[in-house]
Parts: C-alpha cells; sequence; structure tokens
C-alpha cells in the first residue's frame, strides 16, 4: 500500500509506539481508513495522556468532520475516559489496533465505539512485522510485548499485558526484509526486552537473539537496543557488545533512581551497586560504551538524601544522555498511594537533574571533537552518530539514510558538528 494512501497517525511515546505506528498506518490504510486521523497515545505520566488530549482537541477543530480513533496504552488502561471525549469518534484497545480486522470493521463501520480486549488474557506473541518505515531511517524491531514485572509506578503492564516473546527466526526474516529495503540502522525495541525469550523454548536470552541476527543478516551496518533492564545480566549480550562492532556502542538503561531504598519501595529488581557493576562491565567489553537513562525525580518518600543519591549515581555511572520523568501518580499504581512528595520539590529535583545531564552531555561532546564518527543521515543532513550523539553536518546535501564518516569539528548546542570526510582518509 502506498503510504499517500495512509491515514494520519500521531505518535505519543515510546520507540514501540513508533513501531506499532507503522502497522496501524499499513492495516488502517488498507482497510480504506485513509481520511482518519489516529492517535496512538502513551500512558507513562500524566503530561504525555495531557498533550494527547490537547492534540485530539485539535484535531477536530482544524478537521470537523474527520473520525478521529484514539489507541495506544492510555486508551487500553481507561478506554471510557477517552471516549467520553466529545472530539472522539472510536476507542481501540492495544492488541485490537495490531489486528487487520479491526481496522476492516471500523473502516465498514461495524465496529463498537469501544474495541478493547483484555490485554492481560492475550497469549500470542508480537508477530507483526512491517518490511519498511515512514519518515524513520532507523527501524524499528519489536521483538517482545508486555511485562512480566510490577514496578510500583508503572501502570504500562495493565496497557500491555504479560510477557510475549516473538521467534528468533520470525525476527531475523524481518530484519532482512527490512535491510533489503533500504535500513541501515535496526533498534530492537519492545516494553521490556531483557526479557525476550523466557516463554520461549529453551528459554534463550536477548544476547542470543542480538548474535543470531549479526549473524544471519551479514549486510545490516548498525544494530541498536533501545532501553535494557540492568536487572537481568546477559553474559552473551556482553560477548557480544565486545566482538561485534555493528552492536552500537549506545546502551539506554532503566535505571530509575540511585538510592536504594527508593528502588525497593518501587520494587525494582536492582541497586545501586548494580548499575556500577553492569556499566563497568560493559566499559570493559567495549571501552566506547556510551550509556543513556532514564531517571525518576521526586519518587513517593524520597528526602534529600535520596536526591542526591540520585544524582550522584549519574556520574558514578557516567551516564551521558538522560531522560528524566518527574514523577506523577497513576491511579491504579501503590506508589500512588505512598506519601507523595510535594509537587514543587519534584520540579525543582527534576530541574537539578536535567541541568546535570546537560552539564554531562555537553562536556560528552566537547570532548569528541577532533574525533571520527560515523553520522546515519535524518534530515536536513542531520543525524545520530554511532554512540547516539546528534550531528549536523556541515557541507553538500546529502540524502536521508546514508551512513557518512565524520570528522567532528564543533559543538552546536546539543549536536556535534561534522564534516564528511573521504574513504580511507588519514587524521590529521
Amino acid at each position: 500500500m502506498s503510504k499517500r494512501n495512509a491515514p494520519d497517525v500521531q505518535t505519543f511515546g515510546c520507540r514501540l509506539n513508533i513501531w506499532e505506528s507503522e502497522v496501524i498506518r499499513d492495516q488502517a490504510g488498507a482497510a480504506g481508513l485513509s481520511d482518519a486521523i489516529i492517535f496512538n497515545t502513551c500512558a507513562v505520566t500524566a503530561e504525555a495522556e495531557k498533550q494527547a488530549r490537547q492534540a485530539i482537541r485539535k484535531a477536530r477543530r482544524d478537521h470537523p468532520d474527520a473520525k478521529i480513533i484514539v489507541t495506544g496504552c492510555a486508551a487500553q488502561i481507561a478506554p471510557e475516559t477517552w471516549a467520553a471525549m466529545p472530539e472522539v469518534t472510536q476507542v481501540v484497545g492495544n492488541h485490537d489496533k495490531l489486528q487487520a480486522a479491526s481496522w476492516t470493521k471500523l473502516a465498514a463501520n461495524d465496529a463498537p465505539s469501544l474495541l478493547v480486549s483484555d490485554v492481560m488474557e492475550v497469549r500470542e506473541t508480537a508477530s507483526h512485522m512491517v518490511d519498511s518505515f515512514h519518515e524513520h531511517t532507523r527501524a524499528f524491531l519489536q521483538v517482545q510485548q508486555g511485562c512480566d514485572h510490577r514496578c510500583t509506578f508503572c501502570i504500562i503492564p495493565y496497557g500491555r499485558g504479560n510477557n510475549r516473546s516473538a521467534p528468533a527466526s520470525d525476527l531475523i526474516d524481518a530484519a532482512r526484509r527490512l535491510v533489503a529495503n533500504g535500513c541501515k540502522e535496526l533498534v530492537l525495541t519492545g516494553v521490556d526486552i531483557t526479557s525476550w525469550g523466557s516463554d520461549l523454548p529453551g528459554r534463550p536470552r536477548l544476547g542470543n537473539l542480538v548474535r543470531q541476527i549479526l549473524d544471519a543478516v551479514q549486510d545490516l551496518p548498525r544494530l541498536r537496543l533501545s532501553s535494557i533492564d540492568p536487572a537481568e545480566p546477559d553474559a552473551e549480550l556482553m560477548d557480544v557488545l565486545a566482538e561485534d562492532q555493528r552492536l552500537l556502542p549506545h546502551l539506554h538503561l532503566s535505571l530509575q533512581h540511585g538510592d536504594d531504598l527508593i528502588l525497593k519501595r518501587m520494587k525494582r529488581r536492582h541497586l545501586a551497586r548494580d548499575i556500577l557493576r553492569f556499566c563497568d562491565e560493559a566499559r570493559r567489553r567495549r571501552p566506547d560504551v556510551i550509556f543513556g537513562a532514564d531517571v525518576i525525580a521526586g519518587f513517593p518518600t524520597e528526602n534529600d538524601q535520596a536526591h542526591q543519591a540520585n544524582l550522584a549515581i549519574i556520574a558514578k555511572a557516567d551516564i551521558t544522555h538522560l531522560h528524566i520523568f518527574p514523577y506523577s501518580p497513576r491511579p491504579g499504581t501503590p506508589a500512588a498511594d505512598m506519601p507523595q512528595t510535594p509537587a514543587l520539590v519534584i520540579k525543582q529535583r527534576a530541574a537539578e537533574l536535567r541541568a546535570l545531564g546537560a552539564a554531562r552531555l555537553a562536556s560528552f561532546l566537547d570532548s569528541a571533537i577532533g574525533k571520527r564518527d560515523q553520522l546515519l543521515v535524518e534530515v536536513g543532513n542531520r543525524g545520530h552518530g554511532r554512540n547516539f550523539a546528534k550531528i549536523r553536518l556541515e557541507g553538500d546535501f546529502i540524502p536521508s539514510g546514508q551512513l557518512v564518516d565524520v570528522e567532528l569539528i564543533g559543538r552546536d548546542g546539543d549536536s556535534l558538528v561534522g564534516r564528511a570526510v573521504a574513504k580511507g582518509a588519514q587524521s590529521a
């Protein structure tokens, strides 16, 4: 199906939602819903839901006759709330949004206003694969769905269900198709990708899947991992990180906090020392590896000492790319019933963490000036390096999707500035 006949799909939240929006775009377009506006929502924070509601209201003002369909995690968790919005035509659940039959029924006006299955009852694995990506030069490949863990702050398992892994053979086939269609970088994504394989025969680990994909798809230039859980050490993943340069030196950790008592109250499965051990081992195996992390500011009961531990872990683990979440209570989670940190304190602590993150990123980018990297051009001579640093390329326009060797000659805010170098050129 031509992407020109596809509906407008607006995506909120994680890389997994980006992947699923491609499935939605293809299936809804094939069903004839080219004039619909589909919102693929996120429920991680109250702010994410607020942004989706604002976008829905604007879409209705701009397109008074359009069919507006809401799906995603927020819609799965509280479908009646979204259906009550006067702007919304229909609500579709997280499992239903990946079924071609759902979009066929919606196009034929043969679906209920709430098309939402019980996601906790779903047992099938992630089986919907796409061969190309709309407006993305990096392709996202879903390796698993759902989560078996129950962190006290997180509502997502109730929107995604339990862990279901896609078989390695299906993922390898999908990776081959993506590369054949021009993919230069493949990002393995899911709700909890370190749980991949726990429900498959033999209980293989993520490292084994990474090795299989790299061995089977030799013409894949770059493989990146989305967020991984440091509570589940994977010896084979460390081996592959050390042995195959195509596995990019960028690991984004689901760190969440640096204080052990807060981590226990979060019901995380790691302590601060486990983060440090993980990072030290990865650096030992791959000295150029760079870390990102998700960190929550202002979790319930967080005092000044815990906040200082949160700041300290970032420096101790040498985290470069920070994603800071100001804590917001999610109704139905245990943390929502704990003593809450005042909103102003949360805002102040999030600002401190972001300032530290900005300073650490700037220091890292400055240290990269004068070195070489490889840029994947995404749009307007901009893209990401191997370690996920943003790079702006000076000089002639280069089409999206090209891999370019660059010399890093400066910094522009949170981006590096690079200049293309000829293959085989020697460093100065």
